[in-house]
């Protein structure tokens, strides 16, 4: 309840400007050059990006949360994850990049030798969290299947 709560808390905070959770000294907004200087170690690390919006729907904060687990339990060490606020966010084109348009959007992009290669979108995770089991098993499968093992 606690962790719904916090998420709740940063999905509200995040609706002020366009927000990051850093990993590995990267901010989004300085382009993806200075994702792969920041670390060596990110340079073949694809990511994970969590966007939402400045209205959430009733069900992202707990998608949210879940994501997050999901990630922490299974893909921590392999690729990097970013959540961002896509509605306060005038310098990167995110909206226009990903296409973006619903409350949650997690975009997976493939990163190769240092450089992105392709993405895809998962979308509707917001309307699975009544299963949890199936949820994660969803987003496994997808990350899986999309960025493989080249974290």
């Amino acid at each position: 309840m606690r962790k719904l709560l916090l998420a709740l808390g940063l999905v509200f905070a995040f609706s002020a400007q366009a927000q990051v959770v850093p990993t590995d000294g990267y901010m989004p907004s300085q382009g993806i050059e200075p994702y792969f200087d920041a670390d060596e170690s990110s340079y073949d690390k694809s990511i994970i990006y969590i966007f939402f919006n400045n209205e959430p729907c009733y069900t992202c904060a707990a998608a949210i949360e879940m994501i997050e687990q999901f990630y922490d339990q299974n893909f921590i060490d392999e690729y990097n994850m970013f959540m961002i606020n896509y509605q306060n966010d005038d310098e990167n084109n995110f909206i226009q990049t990903y296409n973006l348009s619903r409350p949650l959007e997690v975009v997976l992009v493939r990163i190769d030798d240092g450089a992105p290669f392709g993405y895809t979108k998962i979308e509707n995770l917001q309307d699975m969290t009544s299963d949890p089991v199936s949820m994660e098993d969803y987003f496994v499968n997808q990350v899986n299947n999309f960025l493989g093992n080249n974290g």
